[in-house]
C-alpha cells in the first residue's frame, strides 16, 4: 500500500524569464542635439497652490498655474492660468493668459488672453487676440491683432490731383 508515498508527479524546475527587446524599434533614433527623454514628454503644468505666497521670477517651457499669491515675472512659453482668488504682481509672456483671478501688471507678449468673469487686469495687454467675459474687469491699454509690420486698416492716402 502506498500510504506514505507522495503520488504527486515532481514539480518541474522553473527556467528564468527571458527578455528580448523590440526588433522593430531598431531603426528609431533620438533627434539630434535633444535628449531623448525631452523628446518624448509633453509640456508638464506647474501649480502654485492656493496656500502659497511666492515672490521671484518664474521662466521655463512648460504650462503654469497660479492659484496663490506670486509677486515677480512670469516667463514661459506655455500657458499661464491665473485662477479665480489668485493675484499676480509682475509682467507676463506666455503663449496663452486665461485671468480668473488678478492681475497687476503688464502682459508683454501673448498669442491669445482670456479673461473670465472673474477676472482683473490692472496693466497692459499686448496680445494677439483677446476674449473678455462679461463681469471682467481692465484698467489698462490694450493692443491685439497687430502684426509687428502691419499697419493700421484704416485711412489710406492716395495720390489724387488737385
Amino acid at each position: 500500500m502506498a500510504m506514505w508515498k507522495d503520488s504527486a508527479p515532481a514539480p518541474k524546475k522553473a527556467e528564468p524569464a527571458r527578455f528580448d527587446p523590440p526588433t522593430h524599434l531598431h531603426d528609431l533614433a533620438a533627434p539630434q542635439g535633444a535628449p531623448a527623454r525631452a523628446a518624448e514628454t509633453p509640456a508638464r503644468e506647474s501649480v502654485i497652490a492656493a496656500d502659497l505666497s511666492i515672490e521671484g521670477k518664474i521662466e521655463g517651457s512648460g504650462h503654469i498655474r497660479i492659484a496663490g499669491k506670486f509677486k515677480g515675472d512670469v516667463n514661459v512659453q506655455g500657458n499661464l492660468n491665473i485662477d479665480q482668488g489668485a493675484k499676480v504682481a509682475g509682467s507676463v509672456t506666455a503663449s496663452k493668459v486665461i485671468l480668473a483671478g488678478e492681475l497687476d501688471g503688464n502682459i508683454t507678449s501673448a498669442q491669445h488672453v482670456e479673461l473670465l468673469s472673474s477676472g482683473a487686469l490692472n496693466g497692459d495687454i499686448k496680445a494677439g487676440s483677446l476674449t473678455v467675459a462679461a463681469g471682467s474687469r481692465i484698467r489698462g491699454h490694450v493692443e491685439c491683432g497687430w502684426d509687428k509690420d502691419a499697419k493700421p486698416a484704416g485711412k489710406t492716402e492716395t495720390g489724387g490731383s488737385a
